[in-house]
C-alpha cells in the first residue's frame, strides 16, 4: 500500500494469473452472483444445499484434473506470456526487450526458486547469470551481473547489485576459493540510488562490535537479523527499534535496552534470560544461579526457583543462602500436597455414612 492506493505484489500478480488462465470460470462476476443467490435459497429453506454443493463439485473437481497432469514450465510460461507487457516493458533503443543486457544472446523469462519466489533470468544460465527481480526494470540492468562497482576497500571491491532477492551489497568476486562472497541485504527503507562505498562496507562488516560488557566483559554486537535491528549480549537478544541505531549504538545505551529485555523475561520467541551470577554447584549437582524475574530477581536450582527476600541485593547472595531458600522452597511444595491429600480423603469418607444413614431409615 503507497499512500491511499493499493498496488499488487508480484506474487500476487502470479497467483491472479494462474487462476483467470486456469480457472478463469470461478473469478467471474457472474458465477459469483449466481452461487450468492444460490446460497440466499439455502438459507431460506427453498434450496437442498446438497445440490448447490454436488454441482459445483462436478465442475471444480473437473477443472482441478484439467490442471493435474500441467509441468511447472508450462504455468510459467503462461504466466510470462500474459505478463510479458509488464516484466519486459519497451527499451529506449527498440532494441528486444527480453534480450539480457549482460550476454546480449540469451532470452529473459520467468523462472521459480526453490524458496518458491520467482525472479527474471537469462536463458544461458549458468553461462549467464543475470537475474533480476520482477518488480525491477531497465534502471535495474546496470545492478544484475557484474553490478555497480562502488569502490574498493582492504583491496576487494564493493559492489551493488540486483539478484532474485532484492538488491544487495558484495564484497569481491565468485572465485573458485570464494564461492560464496560476503553479502548483505538492502535494509528496508535503503534506496540502492542513494548506496556509496560507506554505508556498503557498514552493511558489509555486520554485526558490529559495540565494545566488552561492563559486568561480564563477554562482547555486546549490534547487527541486522531476521527480525530486524537488533543489539546482542552472549544469548540475548533486543530488538532497536530504528536500521540506522545499529551504526550509531553506544554501550550505555546498548545496556539499557539489554537490561530492559532482561527485565521483561524471555518473551515469546525471544532468547532465554541469562543469570546475573553464577554461585556453584548444588550437592545434588547441578548450577545454583541468580536470575532477573517480572516480580523481582531469584535463585534457580533444576526446577526450583526461590524469590529473593526483601532486602536481599542479587550480587551479594553467597551459595550457602541460595541452598537454604532452594531447600526451604523444595521443602515446602510436599507438605502441600500432603494437605491437598488430606482433603480428598475426607471428601470421600463423607458419602459413605451418608449412604449407611439412608440404608437405615426404612428399617426404623
Amino acid at each position: 500500500k503507497d499512500k491511499n492506493r493499493l498496488i499488487p505484489e508480484d506474487k500476487g500478480r502470479l497467483v491472479t494469473i494462474f487462476l483467470t488462465s486456469y480457472f478463469g470460470k470461478y473469478l467471474e462476476y457472474d458465477f459469483t452472483a449466481d452461487l450468492e443467490e444460490q446460497l440466499d435459497d439455502i438459507s431460506a429453506g427453498s434450496r437442498p444445499y446438497k445440490e448447490v454443493l454436488a454441482r459445483f463439485w462436478r465442475d471444480f473437481s473437473a477443472a482441478l484434473a484439467e490442471t493435474a497432469d500441467l509441468r511447472i514450465t508450462e504455468v510459467l510460461e503462461k504466466i510470462d506470456e500474459v505478463l510479458a507487457p509488464h516484466l519486459y516493458p519497451p527499451r529506449e533503443d527498440g532494441s528486444d526487450p527480453r534480450t539480457c543486457p549482460t550476454c546480449g544472446k540469451g532470452r529473459l523469462n520467468l523462472k521459480t526458486a526453490r524458496s518458491g519466489g520467482a525472479f527474471i533470468g537469462c536463458s544461458n544460465y549458468p553461462e549467464c547469470r543475470y537475474t533480476r527481480p520482477l518488480s525491477g526494470d531497465e534502471g535495474d540492468s546496470e545492478l544484475s551481473g557484474e553490478g555497480k562497482l562502488l569502490g574498493h576497500d582492504r583491496g576487494d571491491a564493493i559492489s551493488l547489485r540486483a539478484g532474485r532477492f532484492g538488491v544487495y551489497v558484495q564484497r569481491g568476486e565468485v572465485t573458485a576459493e570464494q564461492p560464496k562472497p560476503p553479502r548483505a541485504s538492502l535494509p528496508k527503507g535503503w534506496a540502492p540510488d542513494a548506496m556509496d562505498l560507506e554505508k556498503a562496507v557498514s552493511l558489509l562488516d555486520l554485526p558490529r562490535f559495540v565494545g566488552p560488557h561492563p559486568e561480564d566483559g563477554a562482547p555486546v554486537e549490534a547487527g541486522i537479523g531476521r527480525f530486524g535491528p537488533y543489539v546482542k549480549h552472549n544469548a540475548t537478544y533486543a530488538n532497536l527499534p530504528e536500521v540506522d541505531e545499529v551504526f550509531t549504538i553506544g554501550m550505555n545505551r546498548a545496556v539499557e535496552v539489554l537490561a530492559a529485555k532482561l527485565a521483561r523475561g524471555p518473551g515469546r520467541g525471544g532468547a532465554a534470560a541469562q543469570p546475573l551470577a553464577v554461585l556453584g554447584e548444588h550437592p545434588s549437582g547441578g548450577p545454583v544461579q541468580v536470575m532477573p524475574g517480572r516480580y523481582g530477581p531469584y535463585v534457580k536450582w533444576d526446577k526450583v526457583n526461590a524469590t529473593l527476600p526483601k532486602g536481599m541485593e542479587p550480587g551479594t547472595v553467597t551459595l550457602e543462602q541460595a541452598l537454604e531458600l532452594i531447600a526451604a522452597k523444595a521443602g515446602a511444595a510436599p507438605k502441600g500436597k500432603k494437605k491437598a491429600a488430606a482433603r480428598t480423603a475426607d471428601k470421600k469418607t463423607a458419602p459413605k455414612k451418608a449412604t449407611t444413614r439412608k440404608k437405615s431409615a426404612p428399617e426404623g
